[in-house]
Formats: C-alpha cells, structure tokens, sequence
C-alpha cells in the first residue's frame, strides 16, 4: 500500500450526553479500497461527516495529505480533494443530467472545458445517452449512477460511496461496483460504507467494523467474515 492519504487521529464526536463517535485512529492509503460497515446506529455517518467536515470533531484530528483539515469547511474540503455520494440520491428536478453536473462544476477548478468535463464523466458512469433528459425521468439505477457522476465531477482523490447500491439488484450491483473498481484503477480511493455485504466484501481490499461509534474490528474480507466479534455484532450470540 502507497502512503498515507487520509489520517483520523483520537477523533470523536458527541450530541450533549451522547458519543456518536471515538475516539477513532483511522488510515486511509492514495488509491486503497476500504469497506466501512456496522449495524445501524454504528457511527458510520458519523464519521463521513467529521471526515467531510460536515461536523468538526470534538477532539481529535482529521489530516488529508498531510494538512490538518479538522476544522476547514465541507466545500473547502471537497475541493483539495475529499468527494462523497449520498444514501439518498436527491438530484436537481427541472434539470437536465448535464446541468445537474455542471451546477457543482461551477464550484469546481478544472481544465478545459466544464462541458467536456461533464460529457466525460457521464461516460465513465454510462450515462452518455441521458445527458440532455430531466434527471427526474431517470432510473433508480441510473439515478445512483449520477449520483456517483455529481460526486467524481471535480476530480477527487479520495470518493466516499455512501450505500451507492442500496435498493438495486445483484446485476445493477455489478454495474456500480465496476464503475468503482474502473474509479479505483484511475488512482482514487475509495471508501465504501455499505450494508451489502457481499458487495463491500468483493470491492474492498481492507475493511473496517463499527459498533456504537467505536472501531472494532480490521482486517481483509476474509479476516472480516471470520471474526467472532463481527459475528455478534451483525448476528447475536
């Protein structure tokens, strides 16, 4: 694994009496494919949020290629580098598929063309034949698809996928794992939190458990699906 990327250190989060998060340590490696999973209520958001500066840690640091980010606005952070796609794809109605990638490449820096741009990524998501329909015409599948477009328009070096599959099917899954494995062979990292586990099993190279905001558990898939611990997080005794 190359260097260090992406660095949590001691980082927590807490509402009033309530410890939604840490203290977590946390590395991310340039170009690594890490699985984030844990029951509902793990802290997974949580931590997208310190880490996409959606929330500020109580304690803690957050550093991204070496620069401490921990108290930087989200756009701030989006623009060094640090992109994610929602759970909930909410794409701009009224619009078409092209506007609604050219809406975030006005708070973007690119070279060239903002529409060659646009074009481009809508191809590597497979969506070159939409570009100028209402995003409210689009499937469930197409519509994660853009959402994951909205999220790689400015050229992140780290993508946090945000359950990009959730509600498809298994061939649909296949489709949106290709588009971050073809993502992961350009450089990016990529973070997937997801409730499929077959899917974060086959992607990720690393991946990490959660369980009421604290990090439990790290290894491969293989250590993953072996792990005592784990299995009583996801099945009981």
């Amino acid at each position: 694994m190359s260097e260090t990327i992406l660095s949590l250190k001691g980082v927590e989060k807490i509402f009033g009496s309530f410890r939604a998060l840490g203290p977590v340590d946390l590395d991310v490696s340039a170009g690594e494919r890490l699985g984030i999973i844990g029951p509902n209520g793990a802290g997974k958001t949580t931590l997208i949020n310190c880490i996409t500066g959606v929330y500020a840690p109580d304690k803690g640091s957050v550093h991204f290629q070496g620069r401490d980010i921990s108290r930087i606005e989200a756009h701030k952070r989006a623009r060094l580098g640090i992109s994610r796609s929602f759970q909930i794809p909410r794409p701009f109605t009224g619009m078409t598929v092209l506007e609604n990638l050219l809406v975030p490449l006005d708070y973007c820096h690119v070279d060239g063309s903002k529409a060659e741009r646009a074009h481009a990524v809508l191809a590597s998501v497979g969506l070159s034949g939409r570009t100028a329909d209402a995003s409210e015409t689009l499937s469930q599948l197409e519509l994660r698809k853009l959402e994951l477009a909205r999220a790689l328009v400015g050229n992140p070096k780290v993508l946090i996928a945000d359950e990009a599959m959730a509600g498809l099917s298994d061939e649909e899954i296949d489709e949106v794992l290709e588009i971050l494995f073809a993502l992961n062979r350009s450089g990016v990292a990529v973070i997937m939190i997801e409730h499929i586990m077959h899917a974060v099993m086959r992607f990720s190279q690393r991946i990490v458990c959660f369980e009421t905001g604290r990090l439990i558990a790290t290894g491969t898939s293989a250590e993953i699906a072996d792990n005592p611990l784990v299995q009583k997080v996801y099945f009981g005794e």
